[in-house]
């Protein structure tokens, strides 16, 4: 694959195309609406769309831009995608029964954990702040039926 001049803009594109092709594909079956009146697959396809558009571009700069050196792209690390994947898995399946601000704490964590970097204190700070940034923006502002604390209802 000679012809590709910056691998990682390259298939950083294809990922975004991948991700919008399938964002439209989930999407198909819900009713589109209007820009006045959006229905509920309305935002994922313009996502959708907005990602094809975004990922062809970067995709088109790695192949026609100037080669410059640029360094191979790193082998995958499983820990770091599997921590940050699991641990938003983990928030989606336990938040109904911790609560929000619980469930915030959780998942900054255990994400954290998946860096090499982890810093255990700083992590529960950020999730603490980003727990009651979430209780504030999600649940007082936009007034999601979420507890913010464990086996409230």
């Amino acid at each position: 694959m000679h012809w590709i001049r910056h691998p990682k803009d390259f298939w950083s594109g294809v990922m975004f195309v991948a991700i919008g092709i399938g964002a439209i594909a989930v999407s198909s079956t819900y009713p589109l609406g209007t820009a006045a009146r959006m229905g509920p697959g309305y935002f994922p396809r313009m996502l959708g769309i907005l990602l094809i558009v975004l990922g062809a571009l970067l995709g088109l700069r790695a192949v026609r831009g100037p080669r410059t050196a640029s360094d191979p792209i790193p082998p995958w690390k499983l820990r770091p995608l599997v921590g940050v994947l699991g641990s938003v898995v983990v928030f989606g399946l336990i938040v109904h029964y911790v609560g929000v601000l619980l469930g915030t704490v959780f998942l900054i964590v255990a994400a954290s954990a998946a860096s090499h970097e982890f810093r255990p204190k700083e992590s529960v700070i950020a999730g603490v702040l980003l727990g009651a940034l979430a209780v504030g923006v999600f649940i007082i502002g936009l007034k999601l039926q979420l507890p913010i604390w464990p086996f409230q209802h």
